[in-house]
């Protein structure tokens, strides 16, 4: 099955890494220390990078027979909001990055499917898919803003932080509201009939 072809990487984007000064001997190892800006999209609905914001590589790159194997930590800040009381989250992560990446024609390129191993394209190297496949499968899909959050009242909407511990609404039954309505009327009103006798 001939190979589906890869958009020309550019070595001037932040995630594309230059490998052409690591010797292709295996064990010679170089280490890739830099700070880029976080491509957008990077998380999920509710929590995320903030495109733009400082990512930081902390990684090392080594040569095996086959390619470049590179692993360490990328660390960066998280925005979200609250998935129970809707607060804004502020926090930051420290995720583990670990991906070999094949050189081109070699026999694991061959052999092996893109999602199983990474390609080179000559001696480049795209980290933004395996960057953001190490931070997006970290995140949850519920974030919270603290462990023990109580989230909001269903029935007023308030922080239940913000509210009396013995707070509640009263259910009352709709077959019973036009009662309710009629006690909630002025106690001093009269009645009509009340009215009448007055004038007698």
């Amino acid at each position: 099955m001939p190979k589906s072809p890869q958009s020309h990487l550019d070595p001037r984007q932040p995630l594309v890494v230059d490998t052409t000064k690591l010797p292709r001997q295996p064990g010679a190892t170089r280490a890739l220390n830099r700070v880029v800006p976080a491509p957008a999209d990077l998380g999920l609905e509710l929590i995320s990078v903030p495109e733009g914001s400082d990512l930081e590589l902390d990684l090392s790159m080594t040569s095996v027979s086959e390619g470049v194997y590179i692993n360490g930590t990328v660390r960066g800040s998280l925005k979200g909001e609250c998935g129970r009381c809707l607060n804004e989250i502020d926090n930051s992560f420290v995720v583990s990055l670990a991906e070999m990446y094949a050189y081109e024609d070699s026999t694991t390129e061959e052999t092996t499917d893109e999602d199983e191993v990474g390609r080179m394209q000559g001696d480049l190297i795209d980290l933004e898919p395996a960057v953001r496949d190490a931070v997006v499968l970290t995140l949850p899909t519920t974030p919270l803003c603290r462990p023990d959050c109580p989230g909001l009242c269903p029935e007023c909407g308030v922080h239940f932080d913000d509210l009396p511990a013995d707070h509640g609404h009263e259910e009352v039954d709709s077959r019973w509201a036009a009662l309710r309505n009629l006690s909630a009327e002025s106690p001093g009103a009269a009645s009509p009939h009340q009215k009448q006798d007055s004038k007698e």
